[in-house]
């Protein structure tokens, strides 16, 4: 499994940021946002980079201030990948294979359900898409996003069970636009399941998480895949 693409802007970490806080659940530290009393759940998969990246909270807060309680987990078991760290990405992804972050991610959704969530929905952000794609094959979620994901093929996406929105960049050489279409293609060949497949142009892979805060283009178009990313959740889940 070759490293994604995804590693040339890394995010601002920042431990103590958002309107949420940390907490257990899955055996796992979480952050988590929106109304403790909400039965509908949203569950985000990070990149690499992890649960502490300041726009993935940001994120995860915008979609817990439309109602929804929001569990940001850290799969990664506080060993996110740092750039220029100790551990180039390949051993790095070895330590992480996505198959534990699936299982670890199950684990969490069974404990938001038992603890009486009665939907719940689920994003994955580049590497995290496979997570998502994973547990939409099962499926033990009811409706996905995909923001410009890696390692997810095509015979992932023709194994999706529940309602799935991809959302990939016009420039993006993990998961190209031809390879987005393919998936188009074959989700419009799924009637059975919802699906939307959206590319967005001007814009490379990462666009949704690793902004410059201080680019009001690129921040207007990273709310508009946001904006996607909740209609499309609050359209399967309410």
């Amino acid at each position: 499994m070759s490293a994604p693409h995804c590693i040339a802007n890394p995010p601002k970490l920042c431990y103590s940021y958002g309107a949420g806080k940390v907490q257990q659940l899955g055996g796992l530290n979480c952050y988590v946002s929106g109304p403790l009393d909400s039965k509908l759940a949203i569950l985000l998969v990070s990149d690499v980079f992890g649960y502490e990246a300041t726009n993935l909270r940001k994120l995860a807060d915008k979609i817990g201030g439309a109602g929804f309680y929001v569990v940001v987990p850290d799969f990664f078991h506080g060993d996110p990948y740092v750039e220029n760290g100790a551990k180039p990405i390949g051993v790095w992804l070895k330590d992480h294979a996505v198959d534990n972050v699936s299982k670890d991610a199950k684990v969490v959704i069974e404990d938001l359900k038992a603890a009486g969530i009665s939907k719940v929905g689920i994003g994955g952000v580049c590497s995290g898409g496979k997570t998502v794609v994973d547990l939409a094959k099962i499926p033990c979620v009811e409706a996905t996003v995909l923001l410009h994901p890696a390692f997810v093929t095509l015979d992932d996406i023709q194994g999706v069970k529940v309602p799935i929105l991809v959302l990939g960049a016009e420039t993006d050489e993990t998961t190209p636009p031809k390879v987005v279409k393919q998936f188009e293609i074959a989700l419009q060949a799924k009637t059975e399941v919802d699906s939307l497949v959206k590319i967005f142009g001007g814009v490379t892979h990462g666009w949704t998480v690793r902004y410059d805060e201080d680019d009001k283009i690129a921040v207007k178009v990273a709310e508009e895949a946001h904006q996607d990313m909740l209609k499309w959740f609050i359209k399967h889940l309410h």
